[in-house]
């Protein structure tokens, strides 16, 4: 009983008593989205971290490409339709957020199948000095 009255006392007493709002400062929220699956980025050594956005125009593609390091992508508006290195095709609505996997073994190629932009908000974590992108020949499966 006692201890419950001091944990009873301790959730509802003030948990910063020095805390002070912050004043000055302003902030943007450029993209948002959610990912339905757990987000893991890693990176080795002295690494470079990018923030990009690119527009895939209706009918456009990236064209077969990997990346030396992970990408964390948001789709601002749009569908990205993606084909990946075994000719599987994820398809990922506005709203989505995914990490794109680092290495040639992860080839794909990025379009827009539908009839307004693609927008995506990119952050790369790259080894240092390494490309955004690699360009690559499309596999056999994928009959390009």
């Amino acid at each position: 009983m006692l201890l419950a009255a001091c944990l009873g006392l301790i959730a509802t007493a003030p948990s910063v008593a020095n805390a002070t709002p912050g004043s000055g400062v302003t902030g943007t929220v450029l993209a948002q989205g959610v990912s339905e699956k757990k987000l893991k980025l890693k990176a080795k050594g002295p690494t470079e971290v990018i923030v990009r956005t690119i527009t895939i125009d209706p009918g456009g593609s990236t064209g077969w490409h990997y990346h030396d390091g992970q990408l964390l992508v948001l789709v601002q508006s749009g569908t990205l339709t993606r084909t990946l290195e075994d000719c599987s095709v994820e398809v990922t609505p506005a709203g989505t957020a995914f990490v794109e996997p680092a290495g040639p073994e992860h080839r794909h190629n990025g379009r827009n199948l539908g009839t307004e932009p693609v927008v995506l908000y990119l952050t790369y974590v790259l080894p240092k000095g390494s490309p955004l992108s690699v360009n690559v020949d499309a596999p056999s499966c994928a009959g390009e």
